[in-house]
């Protein structure tokens, strides 16, 4: 059952005048969502027409900017990582103040940004795994995506190791998530060093066991959510077979359709069906095998331990959907990862939707439980959509959540302090070791010198080395730091 909690009463000025300064506005969440409706705030047409100045603020609860695409996007992905590049020329302006490792509710309350802003955006996007409703969910062995993800990209909010230990392992999804899983969890340790991974998350891949991945989508080869470019990559790994199953190719009308009309899937059949016609012998050291038409049923375990996964075979309907079938398969794996998609999580104070994982809103406007509009706050990105979609559709909504704060500027509630200083000062009386925007450029030229003193299997110095400690994060931001405290590979 969804349930939507109420917001606490802000005491502001009746209606922002921004006729005599510019209008201020906080942005709630530094990665894409939050940057793209930060510019788009900056290059609006009221802006470039002179009419309006604008003032805008962008806070993150991480030390560094970027969010996701640093924090949810596997290494190995150099060409989406280039996003970052595009962020970062928005930052680098210098028009859009940083806020680094403030967290709201917290170092600030919603009370806070009412006094020092006319409207603010939330764009805190989505990090925790929806769940995985099936018996055995909660065995030793299974773990979200979500969580694995963070491992692996140095999240500095959770734990630094991670049980590889199993030689079989089942993952769960048809998405670009299951597919970042399942490469980096079939992947030799020595391969990734020619990314930014951590040390830790190295050496934790070079002990890791594993011998076979298993990726599972209940539906069929023309309805994966992956994109051509990730199913492509599965194929570039060193000493890691590719392995389909001809009972799992099956294209109904819907499929033979979606073929016809959609060049992507189009491509990606083509792929799947290259790999099915390759007879060549399987002879690598590891193998990622890619099921179609199997739902999860059960994760079997012994002892409180995971020791299989029961799917379900199913059959598509015609129109691209699938029924059970009944026929039940039991595979040996010793951990299961799910890929079922993300959740976003209630901020404090906030209006919630806890079956959506929402701010509820309307085109981006913040809603009470009756409906009512709450004006000057705005959401924007997974947390007013959900997770879906990809940059394009982070721009789109980006755009229409700025349009509707721009149309709302004669009702906008006033800030009490609107002198940008005032922000500061906050912080500072509140012990606050906020970071920012030149924080951030130290602790990039500290990275690539932690790259620099490591080196890949060729003896090649690395790009980069990313940092997971906070404190050290924070610390070099602030201060800087004559030696590194991490130790590379």
């Amino acid at each position: 059952m969804r349930a939507v909690h109420t917001v606490r009463a802000i005491e502001r000025n009746p209606v922002a005048d921004t006729t005599t300064r510019p209008l201020r506005v906080a942005v709630i969440g530094a990665g894409p969502a939050g940057i793209y409706a930060a510019d788009m705030l900056t290059k609006s047409e009221p802006v470039k027409s002179g009419e309006l100045e604008v003032s805008i603020d962008l806070f993150d609860r991480y030390p560094t900017p970027f969010g996701l695409i640093r924090y949810g996007v596997a290494p190995d992905h150099p060409r989406i990582k280039g996003i970052i590049t595009a962020l970062r020329s928005i930052l680098g302006r210098g028009d859009i103040r940083f806020f680094g490792n403030v967290e709201f509710g917290r170092d600030l309350t919603l009370a806070d940004f009412g006094a020092h802003y006319d409207a603010v955006i939330f764009a805190t996007g989505a990090v925790y795994d929806a769940p995985l409703n099936i018996p055995g969910n909660d065995l030793e062995g299974v773990h979200g995506a979500a969580e694995f993800v963070a491992w692996y990209d140095g999240h500095p909010d959770f734990p630094r190791t991670w049980p590889l230990e199993a030689k079989e392992v089942a993952v769960i999804g048809n998405g670009n998530v299951a597919l970042d899983v399942a490469r980096v969890l079939s992947k030799h340790a020595d391969d990734m060093l020619v990314t930014e991974i951590p040390g830790n998350v190295y050496q934790g891949l070079k002990a890791s066991p594993v011998t076979d991945v298993h990726i599972f989508g209940r539906r069929g080869p023309a309805q994966v959510k992956f994109t051509p470019l990730e199913l492509r990559e599965l194929a570039k790994s060193r000493d890691v077979d590719i392995v389909v199953y001809d009972e799992d190719f099956r294209y109904d009308e819907g499929s033979e359709q979606a073929i016809a009309e959609n060049n992507q899937i189009k491509v990606m059949v083509k792929t799947l069906e290259k790999w099915r016609a390759d007879d060549s012998p399987k002879t690598a050291s590891r193998r990622l095998h890619l099921h179609f038409l199997q739902s999860p049923r059960e994760v079997l375990g012994e002892n409180g331990k995971v020791t299989g996964l029961r799917m379900e075979r199913t059959r598509l309907n015609g129109d691209g959907s699938v029924s059970g079938t009944g026929e039940l398969v039991d595979h040996p794996v010793q951990a299961v990862y799910h890929a079922v998609g993300y959740l976003g999580s209630r901020l404090p104070e906030l209006p919630f939707d806890d079956g959506r994982g929402v701010i509820p809103n309307v085109e981006g406007r913040v809603l009470t439980e009756d409906g009512t509009v709450l004006h000057g706050l705005y959401a924007t990105g997974w947390i007013k959509r959900g997770p879906v979609g990809l940059i394009g559709a982070t721009k789109s909504d980006a755009l229409e959540t700025v349009t509707h704060l721009l149309e709302d500027r004669p009702v906008l509630p006033g800030a009490t302090r609107p002198e940008p200083e005032s922000v500061n000062e906050v912080l500072e009386a509140r012990g606050v070791e906020y970071t920012t925007w030149q924080g951030w450029l130290a602790l990039d030229e500290y990275e690539q010198g932690l790259g620099q003193s490591s080196h890949d299997v060729e003896g090649n110095p690395r790009e980069r080395v990313k940092v997971v400690e906070r404190e050290e994060m924070v610390s070099v931001s602030r201060e800087g730091v004559a030696e590194p405290v991490s130790s590379p590979v």
